[in-house]
């Protein structure tokens, strides 16, 4: 499983790459404080993956990346390949950015 620390995300955020943002917390989690991105809670993940882009990497990001791993998890047995889980979530993003 490939993974991405906030600062490689926040130079990705900085320059033209392309890619898709989706934060697998809960609505109130996201309303809370968000970097953005489409807002999918894990639990709604698979019945809403057709909302997904997949000619673009996925950054798939949580609080503090464990559901972030289990929402990657469950998108490969779907056929989702280029998908990076954001080390440490919000949690260490706010801590380091």
């Amino acid at each position: 499983m490939k993974s991405i620390t906030a600062e490689k995300l926040k130079s990705w955020m900085s320059s033209e790459k392309s890619y898709q943002l989706v934060d697998v917390r809960e609505d109130w989690e996201h309303e809370a404080f968000n970097i953005g991105g489409l807002n999918i809670p894990m639990g709604e993940l698979i019945a809403r993956k057709a909302e997904l882009d997949t000619q673009k990497p996925l950054v798939i990001y949580c609080e503090k990346g464990i559901r972030s791993v289990i929402a990657i998890q469950r998108l490969e047995a779907y056929g989702f390949t280029d998908m990076y889980n954001l080390e440490g979530g919000m949690s260490k993003w706010k801590k380091t950015i």
